[in-house]
């Protein structure tokens, strides 16, 4: 279930990390290499000393360093800036559109919270630098990943960084931008022939073995620490606000960690004192391609039950057809008020030029997902038009340019001469 390393381990007196939780059963174990549960099978997560989090005040938050180590006072791992792994991700833009929102019908403000400005040009680079932090607290000296993509380019940079070896794993029809921005840095890149979830399973096996027992799978056996890296986003949304928590957000998801996450970071700044929550509280909304959209057929089905699928699509950065963290999408949602929606490809594309057109923001097949669900959702009424909204674009454009290439190109073609151009109509 778990490989585990002697080491120094996880520094409880400057970490506010206290335990590794189930959050199924509620078991609690150490803060360790484990990332399920030995009584229920159940997903760890880590737990904190409350009053530690509570003791971090606005004020030291943003006398901290110009990315996501500001928050390092909430964060599992990474206090001493001399044991971190990272790239130093974060404080990336929170990019009003006015355009976007006249065009959709929505009043109120909106904003994309624009992650492909991170070092690897995705929300990825957070996850991985607090997961890599934590695993070399652990004593790994090896760094590994199961990807889609992003988490592949992320892992590869950090131990490029780092100057350690890397190994990741990918399915083999991966779009050929991020295969490229992943072999760059010189690890070994693994291309399975299979799904992701294909890719996984293997990755869950290998880490078992003797062979790899220095290696940190970031979503294997750290993923409870390279989960917490997303809990960032939500913390520098409000922190960008002006220390306020939107009504509404609209997130991508593949596993459904991201979106628990973001809604884990508003309730924890909330209950250590750093935010109010909004009246009424705030809604999540989770985004999915039809293509892989076993959550949200679930909410849709009013079940618990969330059946595995077999991914298609172009959204590959979010085929994940046997979700990890789907059960905990769907409460967080249910809980809120919110809702889930899926689109399909032609609805993806026209996302990513509705988004590109409207706030110059260039977004990953992911990104468009979420702006065609934020469509999707006014037309339905499902969300409120008045109430301030953030979408979540986790991804560069340039990775999935094939989405969109048979879409866009030049205007015009003229000759290189003035009456060229007026014949083209382009002096008029």
């Amino acid at each position: 279930m778990t490989s585990t390393l002697a080491a120094p381990g996880i520094d409880t007196t400057a970490s506010p990390a206290r335990a590794l939780v189930c959050r199924a059963c509620s078991a609690r174990y150490p803060l360790a290499a484990q990332h399920a549960c030995y009584e229920c099978f159940g997903p760890l997560e880590v737990d904190y000393d409350t009053a530690a989090l509570a003791a971090v005040t606005r004020e030291q938050i943003e006398a901290g360093p110009q990315n996501i180590w500001r928050y390092a006072a909430l964060l599992p791992a990474g206090q001493d800036p001399a044991t971190r792994v990272t790239l130093d991700p974060g404080l990336t833009p929170l990019v009003a559109a006015p355009n976007l929102a006249a065009e959709l019908g929505i009043s109120a403000p909106l904003w994309v919270k624009d992650d492909s400005a991170n070092p690897t040009h995705s929300f990825k680079d957070r996850v991985v630098s607090v997961a890599l932090t934590a695993a070399k607290a652990l004593g790994f000296t090896r760094f590994a990943c199961a990807s889609t993509g992003n988490l592949a380019n992320s892992v590869a940079a950090h131990a490029a960084r780092a100057g350690a070896p890397s190994v990741v794993f990918i399915p083999g029809d991966l779009e050929q931008g991020k295969v490229i921005t992943t072999a760059v840095y010189g690890g070994d890149l693994v291309a399975i022939d299979g799904s992701y979830d294909d890719v996984n399973r293997l990755c869950g096996e290998l880490v078992e073995t003797d062979e790899f027992e220095d290696t940190a799978f970031v979503n294997v056996n750290v993923r409870p620490y390279y989960a917490e890296g997303s809990k960032t986003l939500g913390y520098e949304v409000a922190e960008q606000l002006g220390w306020r928590i939107p009504a509404q957000v609209v997130v991508p998801m593949a596993s459904g960690e991201l979106l628990t996450k973001i809604d884990k970071a508003f309730s924890e700044l909330v209950e250590i004192g750093l935010v109010e929550a909004p009246a009424g509280g705030w809604k999540v909304f989770g985004a999915q391609s039809a293509g892989c959209n076993p959550i949200a057929a679930a909410l849709h089905a009013d079940t618990d039950t969330i059946t595995p699928v077999r991914p298609t699509g172009i959204a590959k950065s979010l085929n994940i057809g046997d979700p990890a963290a789907g059960l905990y999408a769907l409460e967080a949602v249910r809980r809120t008020g919110g809702w889930m929606e899926y689109v399909d490809d032609e609805e993806i594309r026209a996302g990513i030029r509705l988004l590109a057109r409207t706030t110059g923001v260039f977004a990953e097949t992911a990104g468009g997902v979420t702006v065609a669900v934020l469509r999707k959702l006014v037309e339905s009424g499902r969300l409120d038009p008045t109430a301030e909204t953030v979408v979540f674009n986790t991804g560069e454009g340039l990775k999935t340019i094939d989405a969109v290439a048979g879409q866009v190109g030049p205007t015009h073609r003229i000759k290189p001469s003035l009456r060229a151009a007026r014949d083209a109509g382009l002096l008029s």
